[in-house]
Formats: structure tokens, sequence, C-alpha cells
């Protein structure tokens, strides 16, 4: 590597494909291992942090800088990645621990005053402006994160945010624990469980009155709040649900909200919103606000249409069972009928549909799909060193030159203590090697979809189904991300950018050829019928109006949060509820405190849901819709513009090269089903 830093990535040669983890790690070992990461991270800092001012080259700062956080990215995942997914208690608490060590210590490390100073006497040498443009951003980000970790500020103020730090990050841990953790189970009969098929009964444990288990993890939550017709039985569970870790987490939520607050206070930001926003690309929570509302304004009266047609479903539902009929739709009604707006309007029958994806069809085609569409080849690693036995390992190469990019696991089933929602955890950044390597990419995939019966496989739900390759969809951005430098590796975007690539590929699964190739009946091979499959197809405008206000409440929500601190989170989201959706929280729950999102990195960006489908949109109408969706070529521009940069090139310029013009906002409404008109689009610039 030259002393400037400059790199060239991708010519001719693959990633060196060493998958450096390790998940046999006992409880000892992960303590041991964390206490030697600090320690050698921390020789790494002092180094760099004693050079005398005018000394300081690319060699023994940047570049000094750059080779320990690959080092301790790799490590760190390795022993905090546990919590969320081992079936041994012990180690999830001591990979608990781990993180809380780790990310005081990454406080620590974030603070060094003598560290950013010789960065900033870099930045002020001749020197600086040979580096190449990735190393420049590299160093220029470095003084950017200093400053807003106020290391220009005062000592004593310096020790304050230092403090506050370390109490979010343990807060946010505690949080997300507390969710992963839960074991709240619900019991009811059979009758209790009216309109659920008999495959998904007889997966749920038997107790020894006769009754029937319900946890309130995915699997078991929504299929039964889609189609169990018993509204009591409903209202439980949704009250459970939304009660989740209640005393605990409520506490927890109010807490970090304040401290947020007095942190960026100490910054002089307004608000916590505003701090966060200026990394991302609406930059202040004015431009939040306004692209909330004006949506709302446009979504509500297909709201209030979708909520009439709603209650008179249920009207005839009560007629039809004798039950009062109250004239309201409440909380855990919701996603029954709109279950029934899908059966009774477009004629999608849910239980008919899950027969067509068992697990096994839907992830053959969904690899095949990836694979034809971004010139890859997966390959099943038989035998790999896993965490669990349903977990799966898979190598990448490219398809063309045969040089490896990768690895993923796929982890997709539930079991006690594991993370309880999907997502893709980057394990192993895609990024330079101190020797000048390029080291491979390793990320998971962790889900809960229905485990497979004596009887039948586990059969996905088309939104389980549009879920799996959502965040296949993270995946592939994490191994196709060719950086120099680990900061910039895979989903290292901004947050309101970094949903864009997977939402883009949700629409693979309501397109017909991708249908038909990651469909078959579970018992008789059969093909997807042609009927059923239109009616899918139109069915995806069922219920938009309700479904994105409902996103529009919590991204309020969490906006409010974030710009008012002394807001009640529980009585904001139940103003919001009533006031946007037309549909009261239910009395007594706490749906913030069950809001992984608020804890886990979202904070003031949960926004970023709505605001990157403006440009998941705009990509896939603009080039996959009119050049075809499964066109190589366009697959490959978008390997290339969007994903390989990962996050060394901003958002706007990666979006432009691909559209070879600005992002609009057309495609965006018409998915809603708002009326607009759709352009043509000039050439790729990649």
């Amino acid at each position: 590597m030259a002393p400037t830093g400059e790199v060239v990535i991708g010519e001719g040669r693959g990633a060196s494909a060493v998958n450096r983890l390790r998940w046999d790690l006992s409880p000892q070992q992960i303590h041991q291992l964390t206490e030697q990461l600090m320690e050698a991270t921390s020789l790494v800092y002092d180094r760099v942090g004693t050079l005398e001012l005018d000394s300081v080259t690319y060699e023994n700062t940047l570049k000094e800088l750059a080779d320990v956080e690959v080092e301790y990215t790799v490590q760190r995942n390795m022993l905090d990645f546990p919590q969320h997914v081992s079936s041994s208690k012990d180690v999830r608490t001591a990979s608990t621990d781990a993180d809380k060590k780790l990310s005081e210590f990454d406080v620590e490390m974030s603070m060094r005053e003598d560290v950013y100073k010789r960065i900033v006497a870099l930045q002020g040498k001749p020197d600086a402006e040979a580096l190449s443009p990735e190393a420049k951003r590299y160093m220029e980000r470095l003084i950017k994160l200093g400053k807003r970790n106020g290391l220009h500020l005062p000592k004593e103020t310096q020790e304050e945010m230092k403090m506050i730090k370390k109490q979010l990050s343990n807060l946010c841990i505690d949080f997300s624990k507390h969710l992963n953790e839960d074991t709240t189970c619900l019991e009811f009969t059979r009758e209790e469980l009216g309109g659920l098929p008999e495959d998904f009964l007889g997966s749920l444990d038997t107790q020894e009155d006769g009754k029937l288990k319900l946890t309130l993890k995915y699997p078991h939550y929504f299929p039964t709040m889609k189609k169990c017709h018993v509204p009591e039985t409903r209202k439980k569970l949704e009250m459970a649900f939304n009660s989740r870790c209640k005393e605990t987490n409520s506490r927890i939520l109010k807490e970090l909200v304040q401290l947020r607050a007095q942190k960026c206070a100490l910054l002089g930001f307004s608000s916590h919103s505003d701090f966060v926003l200026e990394m991302s690309m609406a930059k202040n929570s004015k431009n939040v606000a306004r692209f909330l509302e004006e949506l709302a304004h446009k979504l509500k009266p297909l709201g209030e249409e979708e909520r009439a047609a709603m209650l008179l479903l249920k009207k005839a539902e009560c007629v039809k069972r004798g039950a009062p009929f109250d004239g309201q739709l409440h909380a855990w009604d919701t996603r029954y009928f709109m279950t029934q707006v899908e059966e009774t309007q477009y004629a999608v029958d849910q239980n008919l549909l899950k027969e067509y994806f068992p697990m096994e069809v839907v992830t053959q085609g969904l690899l095949d799909i990836y694979q034809e569409l971004l010139g890859l080849r997966f390959q099943l690693e038989e035998g790999a060193p896993v965490w669990h036995d349903d977990v799966k390992l898979y190598s990448v190469k490219d398809r063309v030159s045969g040089h490896t990019i990768g690895q993923f696991y796929l982890d997709l089933f539930p079991r006690e203590g594991k993370y309880g929602h999907a997502a893709c955890f980057g394990l192993q950044p895609g990024c330079r090697l101190p020797d000048g390597t390029q080291q491979m990419a390793v990320a998971a995939m962790v889900a809960n979809f229905s485990k497979p019966t004596v009887d039948a496989p586990s059969l996905l739900q088309h939104d389980e189904v549009e879920t799996y390759f959502h965040e296949f969809g993270h995946v592939m951005h994490q191994l196709c991300a060719e950086t120099q430098f680990a900061m910039f590796s895979g989903t290292h975007v901004e947050r309101d950018f970094v949903e864009a690539p997977s939402q883009m590929l949700e629409n693979w699964v309501w397109e017909k050829e991708p249908l038909i190739r990651m469909s078959k009946h579970y018992k008789t091979g059969s093909p997807i019928q042609e009927e059923l499959l239109e009616k899918l197809m139109k069915s995806r405008l069922a219920n938009t109006g309700l479904i994105n206000l409902r996103q529009i409440v919590l991204a309020k929500m969490d906006q409010a949060l974030h710009t008012k601190p002394d807001s009640d989170p529980a009585e904001e989201y139940a103003r919001l509820c009533k006031e946007i959706l037309g549909v009261p929280a239910s009395p007594g729950t706490d749906m913030p405190a069950t809001f992984g999102h608020l804890a886990g990195g979202y904070d003031a960006q949960y926004y970023g849901y709505l605001w990157s489908e403006v440009f998941s949109m705009d990509m896939f109408y603009a080039r996959f819709k009119q050049e075809g969706i499964m066109n190589p070529k366009v697959g490959l521009d978008y390997r290339n513009c969007i994903l390989k940069p990962g996050g060394s090139l901003d958002a706007e310029v990666m979006l432009k090269n691909f559209l070879g013009r600005e992002p609009k906002q057309e495609a965006f409404l018409l998915s809603k089903g708002l009326t607009v008109e759709l352009e043509q689009c000039k050439p790729c610039a990649c």
C-alpha cells in the first residue's frame, strides 16, 4: 500500500478467503478475550496518542487506527454476537457482559483527545492532500466524530459526555436483553383459537389440562392475530405483546431519552434528533417532520377508506357470530380484519398461500434469484463450525472471476433466548487488512420463521417471504461492499439510506417470475396456480394506507421523544394512534417499551424506513421495472453502484450514479396507491 493510502479495489483479485470467527467460546474464554482485546487496542491508541504532532503521517496515524479497527471489529463481533443466538444462557450472559465492557471501552477510545489532536494535525499537513478519496473521507469522518464526541470542548464537559455515553450504552444493552429473554406464555383452549389452521395448532405445546401454549414470539403471535376469530383471544394476546418488559423497559426508555437530551445540549444541539440527523440524508428534524406530515396528509384519506371497509367486515362478522358490534376498530382487530380485506376484496387465502411457500423451496428460489441478479455463486459449506444445528454457512464467489467475496450464515428458526426479530448482523467487515490484502466479509441473517413439524415442513406466510428477501438484501450489501476501511464496509451508510437496498429487493416477491421460482406446493410439488398468483400480486395495495400510517405513527413518536424529551412515550404513542391511525392503543399497554428500535441504533431515525423507500422504489421502477427485473446488466449496475461502495461515497452520489439523474419521489407515491406520472431514466453512470 502506498503511503497516501491509494488503493485499487476489485481489479482482478478476490478477498482473503479466511473466516476468522469462532463460535465455541466458553463464558470464561469470552471474559479473557474481552480483556485481551481491550488491552491490545489500548496499546495502539496510546502509541498514536503520544506521537509528536509534527511527526504524524498517514502510516503512523490513520493506517494504525484503521488496522486496529479491523482486528477490533472482528473480535468484538465474535464476543458480543453470541448474546443474540447462543442456546446457552451462560454464554449469552457472558456475551452481554462483554458487550457492556466493550461498549464502555468504545466510549473511552472515542474520547481520546490525544488521538483526536494527532488526526487534526495530519489534516493540516501538506501530505493530507495526497490521500486517496477514501482515506481522506476516513480522516474527515474521524475528525467529525471527534467533534460530535465533544473533544473540542473543555475537559470537564468531555468527562460528562463520557459518563453519559457509558450510561446510554449499558441501558440500550439492557433494553434489548429484556426483550430477548422474555418468556411470557399464554394458554388457550382449541375453541379459543378458532380460525387457526390444524398445522399451526398441531405445532403448539399442549399442557396437562389440554390447553395449548402460545408464546409472544413472531411465529405464534402474528398468525394468531391474523386468523383467530375469537376477539377475546386476540385482545389478551395483543395486550400481552405490547406489555412485554413494561415496567423495566419503560423506565429505561425514559432515562435514555433524558440522557440523549443532556448529551446533545452539551454539544450545542437543540435536540437529540437534530444531533443524530446531522449525519443523515435528511440533515435535520424539520425536514423529517415535513416529510412525515406531507405523507400523512396524502395517506389519511386512503386510511379512512380502509378503516371504513374494515368496520363493515367487523359488523358482518359480529352478525355472523352473534356478537355485539361496538362500531370501533381496536388494536387487536387490525391485523385480523386486514387479513379479511386480503381474503374478501382480493380473494387471497393466506392459509392456502403458505402451502406453496415451504422453507426449502423459498430458500433455494431466493438464493438462485440473488445469484443470477448480482452475478454471484453460493456454495453450502457442509460441516462448518456454527453456533447451533439449525445454522447453515454458505460461501459466496463472483460468478465471472471465481474469486471469493465472503460468507453468510442463515439462522432462521426461533429458540429460547434468541434474538426475537429478523435482522442481518455484520460479523467480519470486507475491508483492507494491515498487509494490504482484502478481507472477505462475513454476515449472519437471524430470523424466527415457523419451525417444521412432524406433518409438514416450515411453511412461510407471504409477508415472511418478503421479510426473508429484505434481510437477505442486507446480507448482500454486507458481502458485496469492497472498501479500504472497516468504517465504510457493508451497510455503514447513512441510516436513512441503509434500508433502501433491501427494500428495493422486496419488490421481487410481488413479481410473477420470481414468485414462480420460489414456490411449490409442499405436498404435491405443483406450481402456484396462475389465478392465485394474480390475486396475490394485486393484493400488494391492500391496507397500504393503514400500514404506512402506522409507520408514520412510530416515526413521529420517535421524533417526538427526541425533540421533546419530557414527552411520556406511552401517552405520545396513544395520542398519535388516535390522531393519525384512528385506532386507539389498548389501555394499559406500553408499546414503546417493546420497541427495540428505540434502543437498537434507530433513535430519532425510524423515519428512515419510509424515507429510504423513496429511493428503493425509484431504483426499482426506474431501472429494473423498465429494463427487466432479472436483467443481469441492471443487477450488475446495482451491485457496482449501490452495494460495492459501502459507505465510501455519499448515498446521493451512489443513487445518481445508478439512476443517471437526481432521485425522485413519484415511484414511492405510486407504490402507496397514490396517482402520479413516471418519467424515463438516463443511462447509468457506473
